[in-house]
């Protein structure tokens, strides 16, 4: 199974200089449209609720000091299948021109981050797991109710 860190090399490969908090988003759809089209997770590592969004917090812990990256500091794209890469690049497509701030606030009404945060107060602190089966859920209704493209 490829890692969040293959993921984020995929991604800044494909789109070079890229705010860390957007990547944390990125990494996150792209793990939430892979549970959806290919029903696989991407990636096995755990996503948590943190106050300005869903974050992977193995990928942070690379990428904590920075505020722009530009090269992978770990991982490899080749990690990642063709049909892995096609996903991710859906991923792009729908969300790629989309700022930090815009994803971050996506997914703050979104119900699999918002679930997760219940009863934490804004802006606090959290670990509290967004589970793949909550974003599954999730974004499978979004199927139901539009065609099958990320909003």
């Amino acid at each position: 199974m490829a890692t969040a860190q293959d993921v984020a090399a995929y991604i800044l490969e494909k789109r070079g200089l890229t705010e860390a908090m957007k990547l944390h988003k990125l990494v996150y759809y792209s793990k939430a449209w892979s549970l959806v089209w290919d029903d696989d997770p991407l990636f096995g590592e755990r996503i948590e609720a943190w106050a300005n969004g869903p974050v992977c917090r193995s990928l942070y812990s690379t990428y904590h000091r920075e505020y722009m990256i530009e090269t992978p500091a770990g991982g490899a794209s080749a990690n990642l299948s063709q049909d892995q890469k096609a996903t991710i690049d859906a991923v792009l497509d729908a969300y790629g021109e989309k700022s930090a701030l815009e994803l971050s606030e996506l997914t703050h009404r979104e119900s699999p981050w918002r679930d997760a945060r219940k009863g934490i107060p804004d802006g606090a602190r959290s670990q509290s797991p967004i589970t793949d089966e909550a974003i599954k859920a999730f974004y499978e209704g979004l199927l139901t109710s539009a065609d099958s493209e990320p909003v």
